[in-house]
């Protein structure tokens, strides 16, 4: 039978540890609600007696909670920090004090100043002290992951003699490597009487970049519950990301006889939640909720995808939360995913066709580190009508600040040679600029897109604007223009629009005779 992992979110106590990431009792609130819809075991709300906000947290999320969950209250191995906890905690329908103190030797010799005889005597007391205001107490072993293994064994079963329910295994430094850290749980397993009646609950850190690894390794040799938080905030380098560990138990479950209850598909907007409220960036190619967990670039990635998505995804997108997979088209992509993308935008070429569309995408990708559909529709334009270019702009020049009047000046040569030159008063350049092209080629539009990127780094970087214009029937004509100065850019955009515009009004004059 498939054993239950407790899931024990940390986002609102250890996640808020991290620099920048402080979180007002409005904000936790907000968070907590989500961690409920994930179906989350326990919430670790705060640590009440650090200051008056973080325990008015706790006392107003175990308000909320009701008996969804349990809801914790970190506190020292100390009476006065335990007492704060459970007032904290007085609302609670499931309340959860979690205490204790480090039991390495580092922490023992140089932190707390302490024999491993009275780390002994500490840990059995807060725990004893804790069970005498609330009927749940999980004991924290800190450092536990550079213990000596005979003494942590010896402080675990105290903590479960004097009567926790809890036992946490922290690897508080990301010291351990995933097969000695599972060593030390299976030996807890087999060395701590009683070990079986209550839950052995791993925390691991981020440090090495293997905080999911320990904590799988931990749920691999025995324990019952994984602390964790979203977006695997925390001290440092962070803890355990939630969505990793539970993913790596959907992916692993039949072969680690394991399941959780989180519902993931919550997953995407937790994390989007968490990164605004905190102010910190997901980087785009963090696992499960990163930007690019389910985009591909490479062409053979996106043709096996496109054949089967699980040639390359071992996760659906929509378990949790991110919708569909994203086939980024770039220099590296080849021709089933361009026909694919074309073909979702409801374009269908014969194979001579899409050789000749390939090509000129290459020529696209190779001057963009991304192709948008914007460019896909004006590179079909282009194949299916050659535009000719009615007027071709041969100077610009615009004035403007405070308090002048921006102005253009404009030179376009039409199709026949001749040059026409006018200026013209605007909101701004490029307003003026725009104005000024109307005027020269006697045709009107409206602008109702105007997109500006920068193609290449630095100060110098050449420039790329993509406008769209509307006629007085309602189509759209894109047009793109590249400079090293904007506001030329901005001017041979519009102008490439208007080309087209016009081309397309004659060609269908042509076609109505």
């Amino acid at each position: 039978m498939s054993r239950k992992i407790a899931i024990f979110d940390t986002t609102l106590r250890d996640g808020e540890q991290s620099p920048g990431c402080s979180m007002n009792t409005e904000e936790k609130l907000v968070i907590a609600r989500q961690l409920l819809r994930l179906h989350v075991d326990a919430i670790e709300a705060g640590f009440p007696v650090s200051s008056p906000g973080d325990f008015e947290s706790v006392r107003r999320i175990a308000e909320l909670v009701g008996d969804s969950a349990s809801v914790v209250a970190l506190s020292r191995a100390v009476d006065g920090d335990i007492d704060a906890a459970a007032e904290a905690l007085r609302g609670a329908q499931r309340p959860r004090i979690h205490t204790g103190l480090g039991v390495s030797t580092s922490h023992m010799r140089d932190k707390l100043r302490i024999s491993p005889d009275e780390c002994v005597e500490r840990a059995a007391h807060c725990v004893r002290y804790a069970r005498n205001l609330c009927d749940d107490v999980q004991f924290y072993a800190e450092d536990a992951g550079r213990s000596d293994y005979a003494f942590l064994a010896r402080v675990v079963q105290a903590a479960i003699d004097a009567g926790a329910t809890v036992v946490n295994i922290p690897d508080t430094t990301g010291f351990s490597l995933p097969e000695e850290f599972g060593a030390r749980i299976a030996y807890l397993m087999e060395h701590v009487d009683g070990i079986d009646d209550v839950t052995l609950s791993v925390h691991c850190h981020n440090d090495l970049g293997l905080a999911t690894a320990l904590s799988l390794a931990g749920v691999a040799a025995g324990a019952t519950q994984v602390e964790c938080t979203i977006n695997g905030l925390g001290e440092r380098a962070g803890n355990t990301a939630m969505e990793e560990v539970v993913m790596g138990i959907r992916v692993h479950g039949d072969a680690l006889g394991v399941h959780t209850d989180v519902d993931a598909r919550g997953f995407a907007m937790a994390s989007r939640l968490v990164s605004s409220v905190t102010g910190m960036v997901v980087q785009p190619n963090k696992a499960i909720v990163g930007a690019n967990a389910f985009a591909h670039s490479s062409g053979i990635h996106q043709d096996g995808v496109l054949k089967d998505r699980s040639t390359y995804e071992i996760i659906d997108p929509r378990e949790v939360g991110a919708g569909a997979s994203r086939i980024v088209l770039t220099a590296r992509s080849g021709h089933s995913a361009l026909k694919q993308r074309l073909s979702d935008l409801g374009y269908t070429f014969d194979d001579e066709t899409m050789s000749v569309l390939y090509r000129r995408f290459l020529e696209i990708a190779d001057h963009k580190k991304e192709v948008y559909d914007e460019d896909l529709e004006s590179l079909v334009n282009e194949n299916a009508r050659e535009v000719e270019n009615v007027f071709t702009l041969k100077a610009l020049q615009v004035s403007c600040g405070f308090p002048l009047t921006p102005t253009a000046t404009l030179t376009l040569c039409d199709e026949k040679g001749e040059l026409h030159t006018v200026c013209e008063y605007g909101s701004g350049p490029i307003n003026a600029s725009y104005k000024a092209v109307d005027a020269i080629v006697g045709a009107h539009s409206d602008l109702t897109d105007f997109s500006v990127t920068s193609i290449s780094r630095g100060i110098d970087a050449l420039g790329e604007v993509t406008v769209r214009v509307k006629d007085d029937d309602g189509r759209i004509f894109i047009g793109r223009g590249s400079d090293y100065d904007i506001i030329t850019s901005s001017a041979k955009a519009y102008l490439n629009a208007m080309n087209r515009m016009i081309t397309f009004k004659r060609a269908h004059a042509e076609s109505s005779r």
